[in-house]
């Protein structure tokens, strides 16, 4: 492989992102990387994970750090598509339908606690992730450019909550937990919000332009065909694995693609390696395959990111 090449001096906001989210989510620089590399490959991230460990804020010191517009939507039983999406109101001045856009019409959009609406709902963004544009009354408007959704779901296991249908998981690039934090980390934290929220001090580093500078700045990253070759050779290997009924859609295939050139853009390189491939498998991967007899296992979601690491170990590296 060739030697790392100097970036370009718009990258350095990528290193300006991260810096300034660290101010306030603490000992998290993994998971934050993780969450650009979704949004500068285009594609949308699932935070999985118990109340109260971040995600929220994680979604507004992102927000605040590209100056993009933000909102927040809380799924609860009685959600509505038009909830979500916007309507047409009758303007008797005019006499004529104007569409009121809804929350969903943001660069940032955190779809907060997805499974606890019903999944008629959570189709409502379909859509929108897919498309970057909604439909209403039979007519499609576009949304902003950014346009990045983080949602964030509860454990399954916990009261009110309902299963996101194999489309809807395949709509996501990234799927992500953001876990505890270390004695050390929240000692941290408590110290950092003795007088005052850190989140309300943030100052933008970067501007939507810039994200949109930075995502076409992704897709020229090299990707060599043995790479390529290596990654197909992984999705392939998900599709017949004894243990899986369904393997991984070409979605996925396009997304981890993505995801690899993200991620070797945010480490300075203008070329993906085999290891960016590897790194992302699990969380571009792991949920949106199926394991058999899933209803039977005790966490599917652990078995499917099980049976990745094995396909992962098994496929042999490129040289």
């Amino acid at each position: 492989m060739p030697e790392p090449q100097t970036r370009p001096a718009t990258d350095a906001s990528v290193d300006r992102l991260i810096e300034n989210m660290e101010r306030v989510i603490l000992g998290k620089r993994e998971r934050i990387e993780l969450v650009l590399i979704g949004m500068l490959a285009g594609g949308h991230i699932l935070i999985e994970d118990i109340p109260g460990v971040g995600k929220s804020t994680l979604a507004r010191a992102l927000a605040r750090s590209v100056a993009g517009e933000f909102r927040r939507i809380q799924f609860t039983p009685d959600l509505l598509p038009s909830d979500i999406t916007g309507i047409s109101v009758f303007d008797p001045t005019h006499r004529e339908f104007k569409f009121q856009p809804g929350p969903i019409f943001a660069n940032i959009v955190l779809a907060d606690e997805i499974n606890r609406t019903t999944p008629r709902t959570q189709s409502a963004l379909l859509e929108a992730m897919s498309e970057a544009e909604v439909t209403v009354d039979g007519t499609t408007h576009a949304l902003p450019a950014p346009f990045f959704v983080i949602a964030t779901q509860n454990p399954l296991e916990y009261t009110g909550t309902y299963l996101l249908p194999e489309s809807q998981l395949d709509r996501f690039l990234l799927r992500m937990r953001l876990d505890y934090p270390t004695q050390d980390e929240e000692k941290q934290i408590l110290a950092s919000r003795r007088t005052h929220d850190p989140l309300r001090d943030l100052e933008p580093v970067s501007t939507p332009e810039d994200v949109r500078a930075l995502r076409a700045a992704v897709r020229e990253i090299r990707v060599d065909d043995s790479v390529v070759h290596y990654l197909t050779t992984l999705i392939g290997a998900t599709r017949t694995h004894e243990h899986l009924a369904t393997g991984a859609s070409p979605r996925a295939t396009l997304g981890l693609y993505r995801a690899a050139q993200a991620l070797a853009f945010v480490q300075g390189r203008d070329y993906v390696l085999p290891d960016d491939v590897k790194a992302l498998a699990i969380p571009a991967l792991a949920h949106r395959v199926l394991p058999r007899n899933a209803s039977m296992t005790p966490d599917p979601d652990d078995l499917a990111a099980e049976v990745i690491r094995e396909i992962v170990a098994s496929v042999p590296v490129p040289l």
